[in-house]
């Protein structure tokens, strides 16, 4: 592990709750004989405890989440910004929407 923050924490500690029954029922099955079933506890225990890691790394952090949610910042070296091919702005007339995140920027 690189590092071990908060957020970190926090999902290990989402799948140990998840998993620990699982791990219980799991041991107690292979201990009374019912091999079968105990492994498939314990493998269904060892998948429910990195998934909450899995989901995040997918999706994204929280980082990702505020962006998302606040929308993306439009640089001006954006190649999509509507430039022709004389190289003037085609859209310089056109009033630009800012996005939530430059306007708290700006303040």
């Amino acid at each position: 592990m690189t590092r071990l923050g908060l957020f970190d924490m926090l999902q290990y500690a989402a799948g140990l709750s998840m998993a620990g029954p699982m791990f219980v029922v799991g041991f107690e099955f292979v201990r009374t004989g019912r091999l079968v079933g105990g492994v498939g506890f314990l493998a269904l225990g060892a998948v429910a405890l990195y998934f909450p890691t899995y989901l995040v790394k997918r999706i994204g952090g929280p980082r990702t989440w505020l962006r998302r949610r606040l929308g993306r910042v439009r640089t001006s070296g954006d190649s999509s910004a509507g430039e022709s091919e004389t190289g003037t702005n085609a859209s310089s007339d056109t009033p630009t929407t800012t996005s939530l995140l430059e306007r708290i920027r700006r303040r």
